[in-house]
């Protein structure tokens, strides 16, 4: 990956003659089903980018609760794009409002002084719900229903690649409907840095003049968009990090951890006391971070068959029997 990043074709991105940045741009357009496509420096980016496109000051937009737009981005959706956030829960299963809800939460018009509802913004993989999937038949309900209602679809894909994988079905096969999608290169594919947002040619065009707002335009990007290309030749790797996230799974429950079977890369475990899991793991050399209340394993393309096995016995030797601790 650095080979190609030193090796990579450069112009100036800033006015749109990087030649990589542009390849990039157009193959990721391709396999998001997309017309048009905008690298960004960042995932987070590459959401705000959208939804400063999408709504006006005021506005309101609904999102899974927990979604990454929510909990992970410094409230930058309302403080910087000027939307109202309303979160939905995961009545449908984990991740995932119903299109019920949707058109529940949605409502009608009311008087001038009322919030006005604009945009979906759904998430798939949701992050915080341990990387769980949509599959497309219901991410088509959500988008009919969000359509119903009058609204514009945001789909932060910043893992979407993995739902795909975890589907055996393309990525554009997920974004069918919405208005705008954002995928991340750096999600277990390798890339130290890039994210995407795609959509219609003339939101690109909008959405060009806000990532320079936002200090977003690099001149010669096209040193990190060769990364983001490789990035896309690896994307049937993941399943072999899906399998290893099976296996610690699996390896945990059995020492009467309390995990959900993962549906990709993510495995979350709930303990009594995470900061204090988190002590001990770390102790152990097992680096973790804390999800949505829960311990959050991720495996990647750096870990090994092996890793997960040494992993399992640091585990049991550092904590005997292998249960949490503490209890």
């Amino acid at each position: 990956m650095r080979t190609v990043m030193a090796d990579a074709e450069v112009g100036d991105n800033v006015i749109d003659t990087d030649p990589t940045i542009r390849a990039l741009e157009e193959r990721a357009a391709q396999t998001l089903g997309m017309p048009s496509a905008l690298w960004t420096p960042s995932g987070t980016m590459a959401n705000l980018v959208a939804l400063s496109t999408h709504l006006r000051r005021g506005d309101r937009f609904l999102a899974p609760r927990g979604a990454h737009v929510l909990v992970n981005e410094l409230g930058s959706a309302a403080w910087l794009a000027g939307g109202m956030p309303d979160p939905l829960d995961h009545d449908a299963g984990p991740g995932r409002p119903s299109p019920e809800a949707v058109r529940a939460a949605a409502g009608g018009t009311g008087p001038y002084y009322t919030l006005r509802t604009t945009l979906l913004s759904l998430e798939n993989t949701h992050n915080a719900a341990g990387g769980a999937v949509t599959p497309p038949d219901e991410h088509a309900r959500l988008v009919a229903a969000a359509r119903e209602a009058g609204l514009r679809v945001h789909l932060d894909g910043a893992r979407l690649w993995h739902a795909a994988t975890a589907l055996a079905v393309p990525p554009a096969a997920l974004t069918v409907g919405v208005d705008s999608v954002a995928a991340c290169f750096s999600k277990g594919l390798g890339a130290p840095v890039g994210s995407v947002v795609a959509g219609s040619e003339e939101f690109v065009e909008q959405a060009r003049r806000m990532r320079q707002m936002l200090g977003g335009g690099v001149r010669q990007g096209g040193v990190l968009a060769a990364a983001c290309l490789l990035a896309l030749d690896r994307v049937d790797d993941l399943a072999a990090d899906h399998a290893r996230a099976t296996a610690l799974a699996e390896g945990l429950a059995d020492r009467g951890w309390d995990v959900v079977p993962p549906q990709t890369n993510i495995v979350l475990a709930g303990v009594p006391d995470v900061n204090a899991a988190l002590d001990t793991l770390r102790a152990l050399g097992i680096l973790v971070l804390p999800m949505a209340g829960k311990v959050r394993f991720v495996l990647h393309r750096d870990l090994t068959d092996d890793d997960v096995t040494e992993a399992l016995r640091r585990i049991d030797a550092g904590t005997g029997d292998g249960t949490p601790s503490p209890a």
